[in-house]
């Protein structure tokens, strides 16, 4: 497609993709460049009346990183911001409101919600931008984020309404944002879940809302715990993470969050997945913490489900 029609936004973009897919990391970055001229990426946000910023050195000058694209992109990629910082520079930080809390305690970075506004800055950058700056390969890739601010008094909140432990504790997320252009790919249904759910283990939902479809299945499944409107912002649901055991969930912004805590994640993911899982292994470079799941052929969400309760099985056997 791109010898065909070398300005292809779009053929440039997928190949870049599929590039990234395959591990092709160097041409792969570049490649995805291309998303910035795509009419839904320029239909996010007004270019900035600054320059972009191409890696060189700072000395001294403020620069925007602006959050793209989803949630668990945000978090995923937040942990370049250290390595803009050692070029010499003020780190100015845009995310999506519901994690500004969340991120606001990265070491000398000032951090601001989409719709608030910003101080004078010398240049800009996307964060998806930023691993083709710094040359990220499967060798390079920077440790998540290790600093999230949970205030103690979230913490205590939580820790006291889920009460005492009595058994393991699996959090759960099965569905993410139905605006995604794959949701119907990685998102399951709860009656597909609900297949793996014993009375052995203390379930608890991670995500906020739940999809009509799934609230009546839900709520014929007592021991499944929700809190819906409880979970204000990412401070409740990382804090709910932390009292976790492992938590399972499909593509999105909780597996981001979970893996980013350090939490055992176990990610379900649909036969031909997001890029930044590559393919054919159980690992993810990205996060350490992370335990990928892989459908076997396109749509089998049950084979993969009942090895994730066989292994679930497993760990917690009392020896």
């Amino acid at each position: 497609a791109v010898a065909l029609a070398p300005d292809s936004v779009d053929a440039h973009w997928n190949l870049g993709m599929a590039l990234l897919r395959l591990g092709q990391f160097e041409r792969g970055w570049l490649e995805s460049e291309w998303r910035l001229q795509r009419p839904a990426h320029i239909g996010l946000w007004t270019e900035p009346p600054a320059p972009r910023w191409q890696g060189e050195a700072l000395e001294g000058r403020t620069i925007l990183l602006r959050h793209e694209q989803g949630l668990g992109d945000t978090i995923q990629f937040a942990r370049y911001v250290p390595l803009v910082q050692a070029r010499g520079g003020r780190v100015l930080l845009q995310v999506q409101a519901p994690l500004k809390t969340l991120l606001s305690d990265l070491p000398g970075v000032a951090v601001f919600a989409t719709d608030e506004p910003l101080p004078a800055f010398d240049c800009y950058c996307p964060l998806l931008s930023l691993p083709r700056l710094f040359q990220t390969d499967l060798g390079s890739m920077p440790a998540p984020v290790s600093k999230l601010l949970i205030p103690e008094a979230t913490q205590a909140h939580w820790q006291t309404l889920l009460g005492e432990r009595q058994r393991p504790r699996v959090g759960l997320a099965w569905s993410g944002n139905t605006a995604h252009v794959d949701d119907a790919k990685r998102s399951l249904a709860f009656t597909q879940l609900a297949t793996v759910l014993g009375s052995d283990i203390d379930w608890v939902v991670l995500q906020k809302d739940i999809r009509s479809a799934d609230q009546t299945a839900l709520a014929q499944h007592p021991h499944v715990r929700h809190f819906g409107a409880q979970l204000d912002d990412f401070t409740d649901t990382a804090a709910l993470c932390n009292l976790m055991d492992v938590v399972v969930s499909v593509d999105t912004s909780v597996a981001h969050l979970a893996a980013t805590l350090g939490k055992p994640t176990w990610i379900m993911l649909a036969h031909n997945p997001d890029w930044r899982w590559l393919l054919a292994r159980e690992d993810s470079p990205w996060y350490p913490a992370a335990r990928l799941y892989r459908q076997s052929v396109p749509g089998d969400w049950a084979g993969m489900l009942q090895k994730i309760r066989a292994d679930l099985s497993a760990l917690f056997i009392t020896p």
